[in-house]
């Protein structure tokens, strides 16, 4: 049996990444919340879906319907690298004793 669980991801928090399929593909924002166990992200502004909240008025909490991001699978996005300002696949590299993340395209860190 095949074990499915994701121990990482190829972005983290605060990435600037761009949906490449979908129902927002070539959308482009940054990654608001990594979800590592489940393998997805949740994007500013990406995958909007519509709740129904119910009134708290202890809390303060007015009733209706509110928008916000759903998690999507990390798979369905790419890094945008910062240097280059395009897509990018990430590769790995040891600098000083760290493991670093690498634009594929320009060879410019990702993680500094």
């Amino acid at each position: 049996m095949k074990d499915n669980n994701k121990k990482s991801l190829h972005v983290k928090t605060g990435d600037r990444v761009i949906v490449v399929s979908g129902k927002d593909k070539g959308k482009t924002g940054n990654i608001k919340k990594a979800y590592v166990k489940e393998g997805k992200v949740s994007v500013e502004g990406i995958n909007m879906v519509t709740k129904a909240q119910k009134p708290m008025p202890a809390a303060g909490i007015q009733g209706g319907l509110v928008k916000l991001e759903a998690p999507m699978d990390s798979s369905k996005v790419m890094v945008v690298c910062p240097a280059c300002e395009k897509p990018t696949r990430i590769k790995h590299t040891m600098v000083d004793g760290k493991k670093v993340r690498v634009c594929k395209k320009c060879g410019e860190q990702l993680d500094v």
